[in-house]
């Protein structure tokens, strides 16, 4: 093979599927105009693919904070008060609950597990809350409760990936993803997409939960650390100063921009923008990740300790970043895995443990936003990826209190952002196990989530593979009740 065929393969290689199936589909004339618009569209989004983008229609929420209690909490504990369970504690549950049920750990017939914390009405709103969340009773009449949320998946990592890719396998973008996607970013040294981790370890569904599928990798999260470098490799190299590391991105700028003409492969586009926001974030970011600037009052409300990875400190850099135009700010905190194999998973000592680390904070996050005039655009959303039993698990024999998975019900809670304040919607039967009124799907949570930014869930689409893809797959109904 001689050298000009080499070089003639290695053009065809380059060119993409979606550029080849696209010019096929036109004539000499059109092809020729769309190459001339093609060009000036990609020299426009060279210059930002992030810029800030217009919704189907006007939009209630600007931005959004999502703050994921990995492992699922437990409803029956914290939201969703069942007296019959509680009179019918230890008693064998109903054969009609269990006939063709699959659960993750449960053997045999599971007996019946009343709570063991107490519930009480707050706020002018009545709601209902467990005395394991005094702090969100303070702020009842601002939150939206939604107590008849179910899924279709049981085991974490599926589940999670529902949730937030509406898809239960890997491969799908994220709900970031498609927002920043739709919308952009109004942070220019900041990622639009910020994602924060807590609580000892990452999620089960990994890193396909912030990631951008097959959408262009610049719409991908950011993971932030609290510790060290807050961004992996966003600092210099050893021996190259600031001066330097701007000559070299020059470099690879013009080089990029050159493959951008020759090929229009909008992955390149990624690559130059995430050079330029990496150079950007490497004094912005250090900044905005150090809340010890914060007023000790404001440290003080949170809970905060600077300096360690906590919850706490997760949610005042959330409102740090939403404050400086970051578009989806999204907190993992894992723990709330309360089966009871151990007192650590205890629904009286585990459960307790971790909403004294996340409830002083999820109330503060509340309050600062509605004091600084931010919680109106600024949607909030509180929940996990599924619900817990109303049985007893009692794996192996185990004396302490826990609850299985389950897909069946489980509640939320969401605030701002166009989100009616003070109200709970939806009910489960007497014993908490199915949804009894007003069922939400995952689909339709994601549904309504995006109308809140102005968008129909129906036509914020991408295609791929020769079909339109979106959030809410083939299904999803906007929750119109849930809506200011």
């Amino acid at each position: 093979m001689n050298l000009f065929q080499e070089l003639q393969n290695q053009e065809l290689r380059a060119v993409t599927r979606r550029q080849f199936f696209g010019k096929c589909a036109t004539g000499i004339g059109t092809l020729a105009l769309g190459s001339l618009l093609q060009e000036n569209l990609l020299a426009s989004e060279a210059v930002n693919p992030l810029a800030p983008k217009s919704p189907h229609f006007p939009a209630r929420a600007k931005r959004i904070i999502y703050l994921h209690m990995a492992g699922a909490p437990s409803q029956l504990d914290l939201f969703d008060y069942k007296p019959k369970l509680i009179e019918l504690n230890t008693k064998p549950c109903p054969d009609s609950f269990l006939k063709n049920e699959r659960f993750a750990f449960i053997k045999g017939v599971p007996k019946l597990l009343g709570t063991p914390h107490k519930f009480a009405k707050y706020g002018q709103s009545g709601a209902e809350l467990s005395e394991l969340l005094p702090h969100l009773a303070t702020v009842a009449d601002d939150i939206a409760i939604v107590k008849s949320m179910y899924t279709e998946q049981f085991n974490h990592a599926p589940a999670q990936l529902f949730l937030h890719t509406g898809a239960s396998r890997i491969g799908r973008p994220s709900m970031g993803s498609w927002l920043t996607y739709g919308l952009g970013s109004e942070a220019s040294d900041l990622p639009g997409f910020v994602v924060l981790v807590s609580g000892g370890k990452t999620p089960d569904g990994g890193a396909s939960l912030w990631g951008s599928g097959f959408l262009p990798t610049v719409y991908q999260g950011v993971q932030c650390r609290a510790q060290g470098d807050p961004v992996l490799y966003v600092s210099n190299p050893p021996g190259m100063n600031r001066e330097m590391r701007r000559q070299t991105l020059d470099a690879l700028k013009d080089l990029n921009e050159m493959e951008l003409k020759q090929v229009g492969d909008p992955e390149t586009l990624t690559r130059i923008a995430q050079y330029e926001l990496a150079y950007r974030m490497q004094t912005s970011v250090p900044d905005v990740m150090d809340i010890s600037k914060e007023p000790k009052a404001i440290q003080e409300m949170y809970g905060v300790e600077p300096g360690k990875v906590a919850f706490a400190n997760n949610c005042l850099l959330a409102r740090r970043l939403i404050e400086r135009g970051t578009r989806f700010v999204q907190l993992y905190h894992w723990g709330w895995d309360q089966h009871g194999a151990d007192m650590a998973t205890d629904i009286r000592d585990g459960l307790s443990r971790q909403t004294k680390q996340s409830d002083q904070a999820c109330a503060a996050l509340i309050k600062d936003l509605k004091q600084r005039g931010l919680l109106e655009d600024t949607l909030i959303v509180w929940g996990g990826e599924f619900g817990r039993t109303p049985m007893n698990e009692e794996r192996n024999g185990s004396k302490f209190l826990g609850r299985d998975h389950h897909p069946h019900a489980f509640s939320i809670w969401l605030a701002g952002g166009g989100i009616k304040p003070g109200i709970t919607y939806g009910e489960t039967d007497e014993l908490g196990y199915h949804v009894a009124h007003n069922a939400v799907h995952v689909h339709d949570l994601q549904a309504t989530i995006l109308r809140c930014f102005g968008f129909d869930h129906t036509k914020l689409t991408y295609k791929f593979q020769g079909r339109n893809f979106r959030l809410t797959d083939v299904k999803g109904e906007v929750v119109d009740k849930l809506l200011a």
